[in-house]
């Protein structure tokens, strides 16, 4: 953090800031324009590209400043150069720009967002991702392809995945090897609808879509995916322990089994209603028997598991940390090394008839879990990522895992090819 901000400064005081180019501008999207802004010398927001224009100039006078509406990657070129904000309905004249330093996606798309990932990708620009949904289901394939073109590809500080991929570098600076990866989450309702969470979005200005899939597990279940993608890690059982836990999570260190998860090479998970909420925690054992000492003296306990914990996740706030680290240092927050090693599978939400087509992310029909890659490839599980528009070609009931046999996949989409590649690339 300290590199960070002092290579912010020293951009801030050569006038040459990071050049962010913005796909998205919904509510997460706003906020980091604002902290940018307002918070982060050396870094300017020079352009945003969102379908409906008048949601990308929002973001910009909402954080007091005055954007020119433009429509080709010239008139954005020419912005940029002039030092005005520009807003643009086409994603892809924005990418195509030369004085675009780092693309970040706040879309949540999937389909969309694989589009954008891999036109930046080809570009050779740096992408800073906060669509966990595209993460968790190609991510692996995105972050190979990244690599072979020299650039990043990273999820994002702020947000749970990114603060527990930081606590897992410290833990393991230390010595510790990490066992447990575990969210915090105040609320778990696999049932829960876009309908049961309308008031709390329109409460918060959010996307009910988006609340609900918070709320029905889908989200975690993508964030906990991603984290074990990144390091290496699986999950206990499908759908993670998930325990009600309302103490804090320092207790943790009596409840999983540790000869079960150094077996398991280590697991994500997460727990609901923990203190302290809604942070992330880290258990982790140390084979010294001189440092556990050490660790005893430090309050953390006899072992065999010592907790780690960060009490906050803040989202968009500590994203200019992972812009700088991308674009300045090459040192992404997290990215997968290899294949997928958790999946999110679709399960349904409601018995639905042979016939229907599959509404999307955060919605009535489906709500995702996570499971082990292996085991999601040996049964023909079908992602919840590419879930949205499929048919279904036999009728199923609640909580029923969905799969590839069970649906006809749209024609003509990208995801369908990017997920066939990776598992061909990984298998």
């Amino acid at each position: 953090m300290l590199i960070l901000d002092t290579a912010l400064r020293r951009r801030a005081a050569e006038h040459r800031p990071i050049r962010v180019g913005l796909v998205g501008a919904g509510f997460q999207g706003r906020g980091l324009v604002n902290q940018i802004v307002h918070s982060t010398p050396g870094m300017d927001v020079v352009a945003i590209a969102n379908r409906t224009v008048p949601t990308a100039v929002r973001a910009y006078t909402e954080a007091g400043l005055d954007p020119i509406e433009v429509s080709t990657t010239a008139e954005v070129e020419a912005a940029v150069a002039a030092g005005r904000p520009a807003v643009v309905g086409d994603a892809f004249a924005l990418l195509a720009a030369e004085n675009i330093d780092v693309l970040v996606d706040v879309t949540g798309a999937v389909e969309f967002g694989a589009h954008v990932t891999v036109a930046a990708i080809e570009r050779g620009l740096p992408v800073v991702t906060m669509n966990a949904e595209l993460d968790g289901t190609v991510g692996p394939l995105l972050a190979e392809r990244a690599r072979k073109a020299g650039v990043v590809l990273t999820g994002a500080d702020g947000d749970q995945p990114g603060v527990q991929a930081n606590l897992l570098r410290f833990v393991q600076g230390i010595g510790v090897t990490p066992l447990v990866a575990g969210n915090i989450k105040g609320l778990q309702d696999e049932y829960r609808t876009p309908t049961t969470q309308k008031a709390f979005a329109e409460r918060w200005g959010q996307d009910p879509h988006m609340v609900t899939s918070f709320a029905d597990g889908t989200k975690v279940s993508f964030e906990q995916a991603i984290v074990a993608n990144a390091f290496g890690l699986t999950v206990g059982k499908r759908g993670m322990y998930g325990w009600d836990h309302s103490g804090h999570v320092d207790e943790l260190t009596t409840r999983y089994d540790v000869e079960e998860l150094q077996a398991l090479g280590g697991v994500v998970d997460y727990v609901v209603g923990a203190k302290p909420g809604p942070g992330v925690y880290v258990l982790g054992t140390h084979d010294d028997p001189k440092q556990r000492h050490y660790l005893e003296l430090y309050k953390l306990g006899k072992g065999p598991l010592y907790s780690f914990y960060t009490p906050y996740h803040l989202c968009h706030f500590e994203v200019p940390n992972t812009i700088v680290r991308a674009v300045d240092f090459a040192d992404p927050a997290l990215t997968p090394p290899a294949g997928q090693r958790v999946d999110v599978v679709a399960t349904a939400k409601q018995d639905l008839r042979a016939g229907h087509t599959l509404d999307g992310l955060g919605g009535y029909d489906t709500y995702g879990v996570a499971e082990a890659g292996p085991v999601t490839r040996s049964e023909g599980l079908l992602p919840m990522g590419v879930a949205e528009g499929c048919v279904l070609t036999r009728d199923v009931t609640r909580d029923e895992v969905l799969t590839y046999a069970d649906v006809t996949l749209p024609e003509g989409r990208l995801i369908d090819e990017l997920r066939q590649e990776q598992d061909s690339l990984f298998s």
